[in-house]
């Protein structure tokens, strides 16, 4: 899956400086500033050094380090502007170069939103010992937002149930859904397959997690059984698509960057 690089993903805080290695991750528009190499089928980020001028805050290490620009006047030549999903297209030799561009998003969006403090309105600072923007009038202290949601596989003895969305990704997926307020991730679970196609489910089994910088999410998979009447009446004001699939007649999304890709494969390969 995408955020399969544990053995050189650092994302503990440093307070660092970038150094003649170090990478710049640059956003305008929500729309990362990379080069796509069609040799080697990866991405390339800009050098720190290739900016003559900039505010950069520390990101993360990947054996190197990597830094957000901002307040930048000047832009190096040969790269260009692409959207998450423009990059997720490409065809890479590596999935953590997608991991860390959805990393680096994430980041971007929390420090975008968070420039003032949302009690007193004063402009925030950043800590020098953890990853937090701290008010210094009211003292008031933000961390990284994290989106807590589900992605359900939904069995009916051989069949899945798939889902294809009414708008944007266009291939199969899960039910999935965000976590309410006061609601544990197996009610949220119970709650998203009856909105999205009226089911009821049993058995919840919890299957693996997984970071999606795109939402700022941390999604939470989860296995399940239909309970009782499996006729589906599917949302049609957030679904295209929803239907009991055999297993061996399951289509994959055409990348294997996503948790509900992996849960439909595994289903798919009679894993579960």
């Amino acid at each position: 899956m995408i955020q399969d690089i544990y053995t050189h993903f650092d994302n503990s805080y440093h307070d660092l400086r970038p150094d003649e290695t170090s990478r710049a991750f640059l956003f305008e528009d929500d729309k990362l500033f990379i080069r796509y190499d069609d040799e080697n089928h990866r991405l390339v980020l800009p050098l720190c050094d290739e900016f003559e001028d900039g505010h950069f805050q520390y990101l993360f290490k990947t054996g190197i380090t990597c830094f957000l620009i901002t307040d930048q006047k000047n832009k190096p030549d040969g790269y260009d502007f692409y959207t998450l999903r423009e990059i997720r297209a490409f065809p890479l030799e590596r999935n953590d170069e997608i991991f860390l561009c959805y990393s680096g998003y994430h980041l971007h969006k929390w420090y975008e939103n968070n420039c003032y403090c949302g009690r007193c309105g004063k402009k925030m600072i950043h800590s020098q010992t953890e990853r937090a923007l701290i008010c210094p009038e009211c003292h008031n202290i933000v961390y990284p937002r994290l989106n807590p949601a589900v992605i359900v596989g939904v069995r009916n003895g051989d069949r899945l149930l798939l889902t294809r969305y009414k708008t944007g990704f266009r291939h199969n997926a899960l039910v999935a859904g965000f976590v309410e307020f006061g609601e544990t991730l197996e009610e949220c679970v119970q709650r998203e397959v009856f909105e999205e196609t009226g089911l009821k489910v049993k058995n919840i089994t919890y299957y693996k997690s997984q970071p999606w910088g795109i939402a700022e999410d941390i999604l939470a998979g989860f296995y399940c059984d239909v309970d009782g009447d499996d006729r589906i009446r599917m949302d049609e004001n957030e679904l295209r698509y929803a239907d009991w699939v055999f297993r061996d007649e399951i289509e994959l999304q055409p990348d294997h960057l996503s948790l509900t890709n992996e849960m439909m494969e595994m289903f798919k390969n009679n894993k579960y």
